[in-house]
């Protein structure tokens, strides 16, 4: 029996996956290591540092065009909450699981399609 947290992707040793940071940061493409102690699981993304709430109030819309400058994507009230600032650092994000995915391949965001 499989045992799956939630919030996480399958890491099984040799298993190719996509780990995305916001929508303003990279993206990875990893490989997972197999670690039997995260259940051969991994973080499926950035995960937010703020609730939506608090980055609608922390944030303006002059904010959300500059954090995601040189990204094709709606720069609106409705994607707000979506700004980069309210998302954990992924390069950070990455760097903690290290021994749980092996990086193959790092994706520059050039859109972003938010409904």
């Amino acid at each position: 029996m499989w045992i799956t947290r939630k919030g996480a992707v399958s890491a099984r040793a040799g298993e190719l996956g996509i780990i995305p940071g916001s929508m303003g940061a990279r993206s990875y493409i990893v490989r997972g290591k197999g670690n039997a102690e995260s259940y051969c699981s991994c973080s499926h993304g950035a995960g937010r540092r703020m609730s939506r709430g608090a980055a609608k109030r922390a944030y303006s819309l002059a904010d959300l065009r500059a954090q995601t400058d040189g990204v094709e994507c709606r720069k609106d009230a409705g994607v707000l909450d979506e700004i980069p600032g309210a998302y954990k650092d992924i390069d950070a994000v990455m760097a903690a699981q290290a021994e749980l995915v092996e990086v193959v391949h790092r994706l520059k965001q050039v859109l972003c399609i938010k409904g």
